[in-house]
């Protein structure tokens, strides 16, 4: 969330920033928050004044009672026993105020970098650039990937919805192969880019997700496990940021590079037409996330660091993408600046997303108090960034869309030794 002092010290900008996301009327959002967090100072104010008489009054009290001044004594536990009642009152007014200024800053979103451009749809985003040549399918190998997937017998949504429902979709045979080969080859080239890997739990309590912004943002997109009152993660972003969550970090601890593969569940409420057919929009899927933790001064360098991750896999799947600089309107609510890459999906003739990569400056580490201290001992909130690298379901949709043939479906040159196979056929 916001930090109420950067909002007070830099008010214009954040109004400005928030604009491009199109809240409206940000500026009394933000008056708002002001008025609750100089209330809780006074509120501070007053409690702490009193303690301090109450504490005066009670050495006053011992002095009385050595004095052999009862009475004048009595008289002071009287006025000590009225300031404590009035100092539990003005707690308990803290309490509320914090808490009613907390819920406040959870409904504002982060304010956009300078370079984010404002925008209300995707149709506003800016293409930053596009690699690969887009494939030129024979007309009579130009299957959607729905239909290819039934042609090699390599993914079940039929069995899928018998077993669960819509959106959990059984992987078969080479479909499950190249699922796993698909993984570890992302997982390997993290390694390569010095992320440690990490296996974290697929649930997360209630905490968590406010400390990454998924709660109160994306609840009703998320699976609760009302039994027991966790959620299922929508991505690995989630358990393994929280890992860092009440940390004290030391400026020579950054970066923390993670990465970790996980099943991601999303309820994706909503239309279900034809963009979202297939392995375009599913409840389950499986992602590969990359997460780094860095200090303020270098998080928009990690950023780019991060984007060229992404795009050298691609690269290495031969497949063509582009990156888009995600407008303010379809920014993610915790992101501060947001690549997408998408890669093009040639019997489909679209382009579909399979990664975002984002920094959200201090908007999550202030919720996480994730702090470290730099070179002048000084306590600093950390900067957190993550991307996917890479998501499967629209990988493998590309994949096999723009590498069907008369013989089969060629598998990328890279997979081989993870597939043992070089064509679904």
């Amino acid at each position: 969330m916001l930090q109420v002092n950067e909002i007070r010290e830099r008010f214009d900008h954040a109004c400005e920033g928030l604009k491009k996301r199109n809240l409206k009327n940000p500026e009394s959002l933000l008056h708002q928050v002001l008025e609750l967090d100089d209330q809780r100072k006074q509120i501070q104010l007053e409690r702490d004044g009193l303690q301090a008489e109450s504490n005066a009054l009670a050495r006053q009290i011992g002095q009385l009672m050595k004095a052999g001044e009862k009475e004048a004594a009595e008289k002071t536990k009287e006025r000590t026993a009225a300031i404590k009642s009035q100092v539990k009152i003005l707690e308990e007014d803290y309490i509320t105020t914090e808490k009613s200024l907390t819920q406040l800053l959870y409904t504002i979103p982060n304010v956009p970098h300078h370079t984010v451009p404002a925008g209300k749809t995707a149709e506003d985003n800016e293409e930053i650039l596009q690699n690969g040549k887009l494939p030129d399918l024979e007309p009579d190998y130009k299957l959607p990937h729905w239909d290819l997937i039934k042609k090699y017998d390599i993914v079940d949504f039929e069995l899928g919805v018998k077993i669960t429902g819509a959106g959990f979709p059984v992987y078969k045979g080479k479909g499950a192969k190249l699922q796993r080969a698909l993984i570890n080859f992302f997982l390997d080239e993290a390694e390569k880019a010095g992320y440690d890997e990490v296996q974290p739990p697929v649930l997360i309590n209630e905490e968590s997700g406010y400390a990454t912004g998924q709660l109160p943002d994306k609840e009703g997109q998320m699976y609760l496990a009302t039994g027991d009152g966790l959620y299922l993660i929508p991505t690995a972003e989630v358990p393994i940021t929280n890992m860092y969550r009440n940390e004290m970090l030391s400026e020579a601890d950054l970066p923390k590079k993670n990465v970790g593969y996980t099943p991601c569940f999303r309820r994706e409420a909503g239309n279900w037409g034809a963009h979202v057919r297939g392995l375009n929009r599913l409840h389950q899927f499986d992602k590969v996330e990359i997460v780094q933790i860095t200090h303020p001064d270098h998080s928009y360098q990690t950023l780019e660091a991060m984007s060229l991750h992404v795009q050298g896999l691609l690269q290495k799947l031969e497949l063509p993408y582009r990156v888009l600089r995600l407008c303010g309107g379809d920014m993610g609510f915790t992101a501060a600046l947001t690549y997408d890459m998408e890669v093009f999906s040639a019997a489909q003739e679209r382009w579909l997303e399979v990664s975002s990569v984002s920094n959200f400056e201090t908007y999550q580490s202030n919720r996480l108090k994730l702090r470290f201290k730099n070179e002048n001992k000084k306590t600093v909130l950390a900067h957190t960034l993550n991307g996917s690298a890479l998501a499967l379901p629209r990988i493998v949709a590309a994949l096999l869309e723009n590498n069907q043939s008369k013989k089969g479906i060629k598998m990328p040159e890279v997979l081989v030794p993870y597939l043992g196979f070089e064509w679904i056929s």
